[in-house]
């Protein structure tokens, strides 16, 4: 039987700092792969594509690996492959071996970001009160210091194949510290679990999970754009908007348990929908860069913490097992990541790009108003 204590939550906090370190570390590392290889952005793009479909081919059936194997198991095999695929990355010399790299890369992240929600739904039910706010916050930190520490290592003049041998070195630190008290078992009532397609009350928490995962990759990718052409910065300060975003969700993440503890997850979700659909309207409506990167700051507070509250609703919902849940709601949410940037550019050719934020704003009114059942949880009262 799993014995769940601090050694476990402090585990599971590793493991999600481990996630966003490699997932991160791939970010500084594009640059190189399209001058090695002498792609275009379009032949890029469709490479790129390649880590989101191994990603979303892969989390389906991680609920199953979990359920049967218990999330140790699952955490260190993918944990493994993420450090073993990240120097070949690197060194990767045609486009057909790079695209094979990046599809396994993105199904080894895809089954470890499962496990690890699937882990931390665990460890959160064991420990009776609000924890997941603080598990995504530490997948934040390891996005800022696995971008930084890459960009600082080629900057010094490393190779991108040592740059990524040494954060692989870091990673792997990382999971021995963590793998003695990851959870050996799966959950009882998840043993004897089948993939099944996500239907009840999963359905209806992974969409709302789609909508703000939209919402993050559409500031990825979308405001520096916005900044520049709709509010007059100049190219090197777009991306002052995605900088406000980020620090502001990973601030609001590594504060959030105490704030659903003392609120509740209901009145977490619904103040967060509306302060984030707040900061969409103030930045389409600013007359000023800076009024509206005090938009994109409200985003990512109101945002922070919708998506750990939906995993914890999924967690505890009874129509499915829970690691099923957790590989549904976050297969759907990724698939918001993939589809948000293509989305937001039919709208902005259509119309503009103050309308298609200004619609990301109005969806997020709809995951406010959704709160009474989006946060069905234990933790929602």
């Amino acid at each position: 039987m799993n014995q769940i204590g601090p050694k476990q939550r402090l585990a599971t906090r590793l493991a999600f700092l481990s996630a966003g370190l490699c997932m991160s570390a791939w970010a500084p590392l594009v640059p190189y792969a399209k001058a090695r290889l002498g792609l275009n952005e379009g032949s890029l793009g469709l490479l790129l594509l390649c880590l989101g479909v191994g990603s979303l081919l892969a989390m389906p059936l991680t609920g199953v690996l979990a359920a049967r194997l218990g999330c140790r198991r699952v955490i260190l095999t993918a944990g493994a492959l993420t450090c073993l695929l990240l120097p070949c990355l690197a060194l990767a010399d045609s486009p057909l071996q790079l695209g094979i790299a990046l599809f396994v890369f993105g199904a080894a992240i895809g089954t470890l970001d499962v496990a690890m929600n699937v882990q931390a739904v665990m460890v959160e039910k064991a420990s009776g009160g609000a924890l997941m706010s603080g598990f995504h916050g530490l997948f934040s930190v390891g996005g800022f210091v696995g971008a930084g520490g890459m960009a600082l290592l080629l900057w010094g003049g490393l190779s991108p194949f040592w740059s990524s041998v040494t954060a692989v070195a870091f990673v792997a630190l990382v999971l021995v510290v963590a793998a003695p008290h990851l959870l050996r078992e799966p959950e009882q009532s998840d043993r004897d679990a089948l993939f099944v397609l996500p239907h009840g009350a999963v359905i209806f928490i992974g969409v709302l999970c789609f909508i703000v995962f939209l919402v993050e990759g559409a500031i990825l990718d979308w405001s520096a754009l916005f900044l520049t052409a709709a509010r007059g910065l100049s190219a090197s300060q777009g991306g002052l908007g995605y900088a406000a975003f980020a620090i502001a969700m990973t601030a609001g993440r590594l504060t959030g348990d105490r704030i659903v503890k003392r609120f509740g997850g209901k009145r977490v979700l619904l103040l967060g929908g509306l302060c984030a659909a707040g900061g969409f309207f103030l930045a389409v409506s600013a007359a000023t860069a800076a009024i509206a990167l005090l938009g994109f700051v409200l985003i990512g507070l109101g945002a922070s913490n919708i998506v750990p509250i939906l995993f914890s609703a999924a967690g505890n919902q009874a129509a499915m097992p829970a690691g099923l849940a957790i590989a549904a709601i976050t297969t759907l949410g990724y698939a918001g990541i993939l589809a948000g940037p293509a989305l937001i550019g039919f709208v902005a050719h259509a119309t503009s790009l103050n309308v298609a934020f200004a619609l990301l704003g109005c969806a997020l009114l709809l995951v406010a108003a959704s709160a009474h059942l989006g946060a069905a949880s234990k933790n929602a009262a």
